[in-house]
């Protein structure tokens, strides 16, 4: 064989290769534009915010990535502090997945890849005094296995690489800070608040600090946040499509929306 013919075949087998990682990413990993999980924007006015109700949550209980928020919309005059102190537990319209930016070779997605689930489980515990009020114990645990995405192979892929959610079928955050409740978020306005504890992921448990958003509408308690790592800290690889490696910065992040209600 010459050697032209040599070199015409291997360049013809490096073609092949690159379009067909370029379909692998394309078709099974490529990004969707789902918006970040957020609390309800509108917010009661403290002149009318000094009654509390608690109606049921009417948000639906499915897993969307068409919208950025499971969360019951606020209303105005529908919220207010009142005696909070209890135990709340993890309620309808929770959501909580993962956004990470995927990659092949040098080429940027179009957007984040993002997979969502509606399985959250957990609950927390409030105690007031002088006049505060204070997250003292919580645990949320999310059932990695149910968390689906706009493309079913993307998927199926993270059960056995990436998340592993056939080893790792779950993953838990448990505060170990006493966390002060701003007064504005239990009168309806949307507060920062620093959520310390483990989490616990892809059988790694580490202590976090995770930047969240909580409030009070309608007798539900949501919080919103989202906590950006590299994947690595919890010894997640991003997955190999064909020899490609598919990731960016070895980043990603968790998301999540919880709606609590009184036990």
């Amino acid at each position: 064989m010459s050697r032209s013919r040599v070199i015409a075949i291997v360049a013809i087998a490096v073609v092949a290769v690159a379009v067909g990682g370029f379909i692998a990413y394309d078709q099974i990993l490529r990004g969707d534009t789902t918006a970040a999980l957020t609390l309800p924007s509108a917010a009661p006015s403290a002149a009318t915010s000094s009654t509390t109700s608690t109606p049921s949550p009417a948000a639906s209980s499915e897993p969307s990535t068409a919208t950025g928020s499971g969360a019951p919309a606020a209303s105005a005059g529908s919220s207010g502090s009142g005696d909070v102190a209890g135990t709340w537990t993890i309620a309808a319209g929770s959501l909580a997945g993962y956004r990470v930016r995927e990659q092949l070779a040098q080429l940027p997605a179009e957007s984040d890849a993002v997979g969502r689930t509606d399985k959250v489980t957990g609950s927390m515990t409030l105690t007031t005094s002088d006049g505060k009020t204070i997250l003292t114990a919580g645990t949320i645990t999310v059932d990695t296995t149910s968390i689906t995405s706009d493309e079913s192979r993307r998927d199926n892929r993270l059960r056995s690489e990436g998340l592993q959610t056939d080893q790792y079928p779950t993953a838990t955050f448990t505060i170990t800070q006493p966390v002060e409740i701003p007064a504005a978020a239990l009168t309806g306005t949307a507060s920062d608040v620093t959520l310390v504890g483990d989490l616990e992921l892809h059988g790694v448990k580490k202590s976090v600090s995770i930047p969240a958003q909580a409030q009070l509408t309608n007798g539900t308690i949501s919080v919103a946040g989202s906590f950006n790592f590299p994947l690595s800290d919890f010894g997640i690889t991003a997955p190999n499509i064909g020899g490609f490696i598919v990731s960016i910065e070895d980043n990603g992040a968790l998301e999540f929306l919880v709606n609590f209600t009184r036990s």
